[in-house]
Order: structure tokens, then C-alpha cells, then sequence
């Protein structure tokens, strides 16, 4: 008799051995009846069950124990400048950046108020990426389709999400206007429709320049054929979000609202009139991840939104570290780009973020016992969204009990601000942008170190939405 082909596999190890029969471990009968003989349906259980079926979990789970709210007093806080909206969009993280800056231009140059055209950079940021994917697609021409990067940058090719460095690289480039010289568009407040139709467009095209890479009499043309494509690509941003100006005139008052002056700029000259510090130069990225060696410096391979621009680079430090610059940063009345896990434990009606605001373990009769350093390896938790860090509220000894940060959600709970319990700062914090003359120098000195660099689709560094 001839073997089997499994047998000829085990024999050449080419397959495992299973070592038990496979429907041995499914759900038997046998065990579906244990598992239903474990829950009664009775009593209050029967009552919990009627309210979990016809009700929010959040609303049954409410802890009635924990604070029934959090004043606004701060022993240190940076004014806000007003609340901003994203709308129905991932650009938090751009939200954020500019509502850091425009605090600094306005404190600076005696502003009554400023709010800086998200859409403006963001036609960019759109542009950039999409010149990032087509240009990854060229330089991985000769992997294969199932090759990790190639699958990768085909699986991201667009999207409106984003960090620091994204930020940084497109100011230092574009510069900033005013809002009012570029206005919100309805699809700028609503990426969703817009993303998925360049992301379409990208994937059509990277496949073509893929093909273009394989035929030498074409390979030449290459460049050529890119830019025809990122012309496409200019005019959906322009028809969906408005073309960005060259130049435009602006009208400058004081905090009493006397007229300055009015002159012509570019958006660069703009920038750097009223702001001219230097984004990349001036500024470093901070993480609390304890599932990495803390002092080291990272680098995310091909996290960037500019092909000419930088990686994502940071310091990962223990959070005590960290909240040492941040309440540096704020008692010098400068507030700081910041990210977290915003949507765990987030009551919603009081704005407010604490590990006490709901009892899930009381409704569902289960613990959930895992540390931040356990929810990051199984995916159970990472930075999801960016906002402005502005206070703290220190107690007699120095010690934080809670902060607050501007989200960038319009004037909800708060006023639009956002209050966490340092505690639930501890758990669900991961990034810190400060300005190096608020970080130890001992620390800076870490960035000397060549980074450890991590894979572009390392679970932990999905962009802030």
C-alpha cells in the first residue's frame, strides 16, 4: 500500500502531528451542558438580564460610589483658547497640534484670538501620504505582492489619522493660515467617502507602477508617471476640500482689539512671523510603554506622512518621568500635545476619565485583572487619540491628583475639556510631546543613541484619530 501524503508530511516533518483528535477540543455536547448548568437565570441575575437587554452596559455599570463629578479648579492650568471641532474625521492629532500652537502664537503676539485652518494643512497631509504610498509601492517594486511591507502599505495606502511628526514636517513645509483664509469643507469634516476613493485610486495606481517596475522599457518613466497620477490625486483633494492659498492678505489686531497692521503672506511667512520655532528641532517625542526597555530611543520604520520626511522617533520613559516635564511644561503656561486610550472608561456625560466611572466587574460577575503592560501585547489597548494637555491639579506635597486636557470633540461636557484621575492617567497615557527645555538633560542625551527600530505595523503605533 502507498502512504498517505499526511504520512509522507510527518515523516518528512513537513506538517505537525496533531497530538490529540481536534474535535476533542470544540465545544462538545457534553460541555455545552456544563456551561449552561453554570449560569441561572434567577433572581437578580434575571433582573441584571432584563436591564442589560433593553439598556447602554455604560449606563447599567455607572458606579454610584465614585464622584458624581469633578470641579474645574487646577493648581496649574494653561488657558485654553477656545474649543474646536473635528467633526466626522481622524484628524485629531492635527486638531491638536495646531490648537498647541495657535496658544503660543496668541500669548506671543498680544492676539484677541486665532483659530488656524485645519483644511489647510490637511490637503497636504492628504497630498504628502499620497505620495508616500506610490513612492513605497515604487521602492518595494521587486518584493512580492505577499511580502509584509508590500502588503502593508496596500493595506494602508490613505488614511486621515496621524502623530506628531506628520504635524511637525507639514508646518516646517506649508507653514499655517488663519481659518478664515481657508474654511472647513463639508468633507473635510467628513474624510470617510473622500478617503476611500483616493485610497481606491492609490491601489489602482500602485499596481500599475508595480507592472511599470517589472517592464525595463518603461521603468525609465516611471517618475513621469507618478506625477500624472499625483495630479489625479490633487484635483479630487481640491475639488472635495478647496485648493490651499499661495498667498493672502490678513489683518492684525491687538488683545483690545486695535487694528495692527495689514499685510500680504505666504503661509510659511506667516509661520514665521507669528510662531518661527522649530518643530523638529525644538521638540521631543515621549512614550510610556512598559512593554519595551524604558531610556531607549525608538524609531517606527516608515511611520511619516513625507517620503522626505522623519520616522517616528521617541524616548520611552516610566510615566512619573513624564508627568515630571508635563507639569514643567504647564506651570511655565505652555500646554503640550498629548495622546491616550480615550475611549476606556470615559463617562461621557461629565466629561470625565477615572478607572472608577463604571463597575463591570459587579454587573458581569467576571475580573479583569491584566496591567497596561499585558493590554498593550494583547492588543487590548493603545493610543487612539490626541488632545491638548493644559492642566494639573497638584496637591499640597506636589503630588497630581487629576489634569485636563481641550479635546477637540466641540464644546460637550466641560466646556469641551476633558478631566482624567491621575491614576487613569498612569494606565491609559502613552505619548507626550514637550519642548526640550522642559526635559531633563540627561534624557536628551538619550537621543544620541542610535533607535531601536520597530516595524511599521507594530500594533502599538496605529495613528491618533
Amino acid at each position: 500500500m502507498k502512504p498517505s501524503l499526511f504520512s509522507v508530511c510527518v515523516v518528512l516533518g513537513l506538517c505537525p502531528v496533531m497530538a490529540s483528535n481536534p474535535g476533542s477540543n470544540g465545544i462538545s455536547q457534553e460541555l455545552m451542558g456544563e456551561l449552561r448548568g453554570s449560569y441561572s437565570c434567577e433572581g437578580p441575575t434575571k433582573a441584571l438580564r432584563n436591564a442589560l437587554n433593553s439598556n447602554d452596559l455604560d449606563k447599567i455599570a455607572k458606579n454610584l460610589d465614585a464622584s458624581d463629578s469633578f470641579n474645574m479648579d487646577f493648581s496649574n492650568k494653561v488657558e485654553s483658547k477656545g474649543i474646536t471641532d473635528q467633526k466626522s474625521s481622524g484628524r485629531c492629532w492635527l486638531f491638536t497640534g495646531l490648537n498647541v500652537l495657535r496658544s503660543q502664537m496668541m500669548a506671543k503676539n498680544d492676539l484677541p484670538a486665532l483659530e488656524l485652518s485645519q483644511n489647510y494643512n490637511f490637503f497636504y497631509d492628504q497630498l504628502e501620504k499620497s505620495n508616500l504610498f506610490l513612492q513605497g509601492i515604487i521602492d518595494t517594486a521587486d518584493k512580492p505582492m505577499d511580502d509584509k511591507m508590500v502588503d502593508w502599505l496596500f493595506s494602508n495606502p490613505l488614511s486621515d489619522g496621524g502623530q506628531y511628526t506628520g504635524l511637525s514636517d507639514n508646518i516646517m513645509k506649508y507653514g499655517v493660515v488663519p481659518a478664515e483664509v481657508m474654511h472647513e469643507s463639508y468633507t473635510a469634516n467628513n474624510t470617510a467617502k473622500m478617503r476611500r476613493l483616493i485610497s481606491l485610486k492609490l491601489r489602482e495606481d500602485g499596481l500599475e507602477l508595480r507592472k511599470m517596475r517589472a517592464d525595463k522599457a518603461k521603468a525609465n518613466a516611471i517618475q513621469t508617471r507618478k506625477k500624472e497620477m499625483l495630479k489625479e490625486i490633487y484635483r479630487m483633494l481640491a475639488l472635495s476640500l478647496g485648493e490651499p492659498p499661495v498667498e493672502f492678505t490678513w489683518t492684525r489686531k491687538n488683545s483690545k482689539g486695535d487694528v495692527i497692521d495689514t499685510k500680504k503672506y505666504t503661509p510659511l511667512e506667516f509661520y514665521n512671523e507669528y510662531a518661527g520655532n522649530d518643530l523638529k528641532g525644538d521638540y521631543v517625542m515621549l512614550m510610556n510603554d512598559p512593554t519595551r526597555e524604558y531610556h531607549k530611543v525608538y524609531e517606527i520604520d516608515y511611520d511619516r506622512h513625507v517620503y522626505d520626511g522623519e520616522n517616528w522617533k521617541y524616548i520611552n520613559l516610566p510615566i512619573e518621568e513624564i508627568k515630571e516635564i508635563a507639569i514643567k511644561s504647564i506651570k511655565d503656561s505652555t500646554m503640550m500635545y498629548f495622546s491616550c486610550d480615550v475611549g476606556k472608561f470615559f463617562d461621557r456625560d461629565r466629561g470625565v476619565l477615572d478607572l472608577d466611572n463604571f463597575d463591570y466587574e459587579s454587573i458581569l460577575g467576571v475580573k479583569f485583572g491584566m496591567d497596561k503592560a499585558d493590554r498593550i501585547r494583547t492588543h487590548a489597548s493603545g493610543s487612539t487619540h490626541a488632545m491638548t494637555l493644559m492642566a494639573v491639579d497638584l496637591d499640597v506635597k506636589g503630588v497630581p491628583q487629576k489634569w485636563m486636557v481641550e479635546n477637540s470633540w466641540g464644546k460637550t461636557a466641560n466646556n469641551g475639556h476633558v478631566i482624567m484621575t491621575d491614576r487613569w492617567f498612569d494606565e491609559y497615557m502613552f505619548r507626550l510631546v514637550a519642548n526640550r527645555k522642559y526635559i531633563p538633560e540627561a534624557t536628551l542625551k538619550l537621543l544620541d543613541m542610535k533607535p531601536i527600530m520597530l516595524p511599521a505595523w507594530d500594533p502599538m503605533f496605529s495613528c491618533d484619530n
